[in-house]
């Protein structure tokens, strides 16, 4: 199988590309997925897959009306040239959603068939962009929550205020579960090897739990008091943060089609271990 990863710089692209060690890793500076044209113009002749890793997720900056261009030129326009090549060269395209399609009101695991109703500009970019891809006939949207790899991210935030001595307020009544890029990537293996399509929610596994949750998680790991980390409700958070971009309560996916497939995801707790172990 010949394989593409779009988007190999950031942290899910550079988990794919040690899951795929023979696929061609593409970053922004190879091929921007946010240039249409340069995605219809690169050669895909003989392409079997591709991997779309690239998109815009600065879910705050994406608020801004000066990146409202830019937002959806790579988590739309971009895709939708990606969709045209996967038509015209029959490649399978694998492409990453989130929950920031939903409005957060689901009450309980949200399916995989829930209807979107995005609450911010990103959100409705990643819902535009995914109904392109859903009108291929050969295509897997995998939707994922609070993604951690290599680079900026929540974990990591975390760890380095525990190791700094800060106890940070964290917002404790928006409920979802990590997931471990490495875990992205090799549920997208086994769902390519099993040769299927169509959508599927993709986290770890485990109890739901809030941000508030999981920086303690952090904080236990890096020997500090979980008490040192502050409660808070998302109206306090966001009280003096106008320019933040508001964010669905319930972020909890429903892993039921994804498990039904034989694969178990991690349970988040121990894949954050795992991580901070790894990465120090």
């Amino acid at each position: 199988m010949t394989a593409v990863v779009l988007g190999a710089g950031g942290q899910v692209g550079r988990a794919l590309t040690r899951r795929f060690p023979d696929a061609l890793a593409l970053t922004r500076a190879d091929l921007d997925g946010g240039d249409p044209a340069a995605v219809a113009a690169h050669d895909w002749a003989g392409v079997d897959l591709v991997v779309n890793a690239a998109a815009w997720t600065a879910v705050d900056a994406a608020q801004d009306p000066a990146n409202h261009a830019a937002v959806r030129a790579v988590n739309v326009d971009g895709v939708g040239a990606l969709a045209d090549a996967a038509r015209a060269h029959g490649f399978l395209l694998v492409h990453f959603s989130t929950e920031y399609v939903f409005d957060g009101t689901h009450p309980g695991p949200i399916p995989e068939d829930a209807p979107v109703h995005p609450l911010s500009v990103y959100g409705q970019s990643k819902a535009d962009g995914d109904a392109l891809v859903t009108a291929l006939d050969r295509h897997l949207l995998l939707r994922t929550t609070w993604v951690v790899g290599e680079g900026r991210n929540f974990v990591r935030t975390m760890a380095g205020l525990a190791d700094r001595g800060v106890g940070p307020s964290v917002v404790a009544d928006q409920v979802g579960r990590p997931t471990l890029a490495d875990d992205l990537a090799a549920a997208v293996d086994h769902l390519v090897d099993a040769g299927l399509t169509g959508t599927y929610n993709v986290t770890c596994g485990g109890e739901p739990a809030s941000w508030a949750d999981v920086a303690e998680v952090v904080f236990a790991a890096r020997g500090r008091d979980p008490q040192d980390v502050r409660r808070v409700s998302t109206a306090e958070y966001t009280a003096d943060k106008p320019d933040l971009a508001p964010r669905p309560l319930n972020s909890v996916l429903d892993l039921a089609k994804l498990e039904a497939t034989g694969y178990s995801p991690r349970d988040w707790r121990a894949a954050v271990q795992a991580h901070l172990t790894t990465t120090g």
